[in-house]
Order: C-alpha cells, then sequence, then structure tokens
C-alpha cells in the first residue's frame, strides 16, 4: 500500500464557490485572528468519516466523556450512541468542550443504529476481548468504512450487537488481566486505527464541502455573537 504524507494534502479555500457555508466563513473569518483560523482550517482537514464509533450504554459519564475526547483528539468527526438502558450524559469536566468539535448521532436503539450504519456503508466491528479474531495491526482498514463498537462497562458490548458484526476486534495482552476498561480500549484502537487509515487509505478526508460544512458550524460556534452578524451580512436567516 502506498503511504500517505497527510500533512501536505492541500487545503481548499473556502468561498462563495461553496454556496452559505462558503459564504458564511468568509465572513466570520474577518472575526477571528488569522491563528484561529488557521488552526480550524488545519484541524477540519484532517477529519474523517471513514470511521467512526458507536457507544451502546454507556452506564458512567466519565468513559462517555472519553470516548467524544479520543473521537476528537485522533479526528473522527461523528460518533454515534444507543440509549436504551441509560442516558449518554458525559462528564463535562472530562469532556473539557470536545463535544463542540464532533458530531454526535443518537439513535433508539441498537438495530436502528447498526441498520443506520451499514445503511451508510459502515461494516459493523464488535470490539470484544472474548473472540479471536483480529488485532488492531491486522485489521484490513482499506477494505471500507468501518464502527466500531463499543459496550457498557459491565457486560460488554450486547447479544446483539454480537450477532450482527460482521468483524471482532481485540487488543491483545500479555498480562494477567482479560480486559482494559471501555475508556483505555477505546484510546488505543481509535488511535491506532485513525493513524492506518490516514497513512494507507485513499480519500479518508473529508470531501471539501463536507469540511465547508464543519467548518462553517465550528466557526458559529466560536465567533461572539455569529448569529447576529450573520444576519446582518446575510439577513435574517444568515
Amino acid at each position: 500500500m502506498t503511504m500517505k504524507n497527510t500533512a501536505n494534502n492541500a487545503l481548499p479555500d473556502f468561498g462563495p464557490e461553496f454556496g452559505p457555508c462558503g459564504e458564511r466563513i468568509a465572513c466570520l473569518r474577518e472575526f477571528m485572528t488569522p491563528e484561529r483560523y488557521d488552526v480550524l482550517r488545519k484541524t477540519v482537514g484532517m477529519r474523517t468519516r471513514y470511521m467512526t464509533v458507536l457507544a451502546e450504554n454507556m452506564y458512567h459519564g466519565q468513559n462517555a466523556a472519553a470516548l467524544i475526547r479520543h473521537c476528537e483528539a485522533f479526528g473522527v468527526q461523528e460518533m454515534h450512541t444507543v440509549e436504551t438502558l441509560c442516558s449518554f450524559e458525559p462528564n463535562p469536566d472530562i469532556a473539557r468542550g470536545a463535544e463542540r468539535w464532533i458530531d454526535v448521532r443518537q439513535h433508539p436503539s441498537t438495530a436502528e443504529a447498526i441498520a443506520a450504519l451499514r445503511g451508510a456503508g459502515y461494516r459493523i466491528v464488535a470490539t470484544t476481548p472474548h473472540r479471536e479474531d483480529v488485532t488492531p495491526e491486522t485489521f484490513d482498514v482499506a477494505r471500507g468504512p468501518f464502527a466500531l463498537v463499543f459496550g457498557t462497562e459491565h457486560a460488554g458490548i450486547s447479544d446483539e450487537v454480537i450477532a450482527s458484526a460482521d468483524e471482532f476486534l481485540r487488543i491483545p495482552m500479555c498480562g494477567m488481566v482479560e480486559s482494559l476498561n471501555v475508556s483505555a480500549s477505546a484510546a488505543i484502537l481509535i488511535y491506532m486505527l485513525s493513524e492506518r487509515v490516514r497513512r494507507s487509505v485513499d480519500g479518508w478526508q473529508l470531501p471539501p464541502a463536507a469540511q465547508a460544512e464543519v467548518l462553517d458550524g465550528w466557526m458559529r460556534a466560536s465567533v461572539k455573537d455569529a448569529g447576529a452578524i450573520l444576519a446582518r451580512k446575510f439577513g435574517e436567516n444568515g
């Protein structure tokens, strides 16, 4: 496979050719420092939806928050939640605002989440220490987009996920414990697989139009009184 140097990928600038998103970006750019804009622009250029995360019934707010931070830190733009047994309520002291920068999609049930992800072209990859299948080093990231499923802290992923999964992924260990907690497991897998995706998969980045849409949302959340500024520039709806 060809190795990709992601740091050198050209980043398009956004203007009216990107529609309303580009127009709003060009407007709001005048209200932030060039350095701040450059950080946001480079960050969105490293975002991916080629891989995503599904959190199934996270009981503990600290683990919910940790998954959001892991996704944000390693450039996974979107994560999904199922909340049939408990609400997904990230601890704000741990999330530290990471939820501002990624998209969290809620699903009413595990079956509907899996159906939605499959419909979007994702492989369903169950993370479990109880299946001798692939490891982060041997998992085929290039075979198509994939969704990593993490289960509850106590019971792990549900039988429904196990029955529906396309593949199983485990973290090999050489100690006496059988597994890591969900936060530690997620950090290892999201980091390792996102790095492998960027190095070996063509088209891992968001398309330019999707980058513009994400950046537009970030800038509206970052610029003080963005709504009023856009209303003055473009009318009531910005």
